[in-house]
């Protein structure tokens, strides 16, 4: 029963992504108020020190953050995902920006990924390891393509701590982006999934804890926008 359910929830979120493809960077933009942007930002920041020369973006979705991690000199990117839609929504916007000599989007599975052991110097995710089957896995399988001392950086949504701002939040995030979502993406739940994934998905130390059970040490983190969304990180 728990695989099915598993393998349940991998091919909703496929056919999910997929369905919402031609609108996804539009109303990402929208209805983060371009704040998703500025938190990127912070990945390629903190990454950035580091000088990689190859990064894996797993979960890259139409190669957003990708796209702002070119921005790191003398670096390049593979970025996988298993929705091919936004992949090639991706890959034209990749063209028109002339990164195509940079950035590589690949169809893949977060949870077996195809690249050899202790291949990428840093590995990034921006919104998508709340989507992963296994979290233990997917965190797993990225720690394993990641060279020894190199860096992981994961961009996720997570609850507000002070009470205005969780209640601004709350009523933003079970009313107004649902409603808007659905409206102009003309799907029935992809944005009624976005705020119940982000509800049951383990944050702070419990989320670092699932670093470190994957294998990642010297685990941190840094809340983002009243804490709307986090940065962690760590290395191997």
């Amino acid at each position: 029963m728990p695989e099915a359910n598993t393998e349940g929830k991998k091919q909703q979120v496929q056919r999910m992504f997929n369905d919402i493809a031609a609108r996804y960077d539009f109303l990402n933009h929208f209805l983060s108020l371009g704040i998703d942007k500025l938190w990127r930002k912070k990945v390629r920041k903190l990454l950035q020190s580091k000088q990689p020369e190859l990064i894996l973006d797993v979960a890259t979705g139409t190669g957003d953050l990708a796209v702002e991690l070119s921005k790191i000199t003398n670096c390049n990117i593979i970025g996988v995902d298993i929705a091919e839609e936004m992949l090639e929504v991706g890959r034209i916007k990749i063209k028109k920006k002339k990164l195509t000599d940079r950035i590589d989007l690949q169809l893949g599975d977060s949870e077996q990924l195809a690249f050899d052991n202790n291949h990428f110097d840093a590995i990034t995710v921006a919104f998508g390891v709340r989507n992963y089957e296994d979290l233990n896995k997917g965190l797993s399988d990225m720690c394993r393509v990641m060279k020894p001392k190199g860096t992981v950086a994961i961009l996720e949504f997570s609850k507000p701590k002070t009470w205005v701002v969780k209640g601004l939040y709350n009523f933003y995030f079970n009313y107004i982006l649902p409603g808007f979502g659905r409206l102009i993406s003309k799907h029935d739940s992809a944005y009624t999934y976005l705020p119940e994934s982000v509800k049951i998905f383990p944050e702070d130390k419990a989320f670092l804890l699932e670093m470190e059970k994957a294998g990642f040490k010297s685990t941190g983190q840094q809340r983002l926008s009243f804490g709307i969304a986090t940065l962690y990180y760590g290395t191997k």
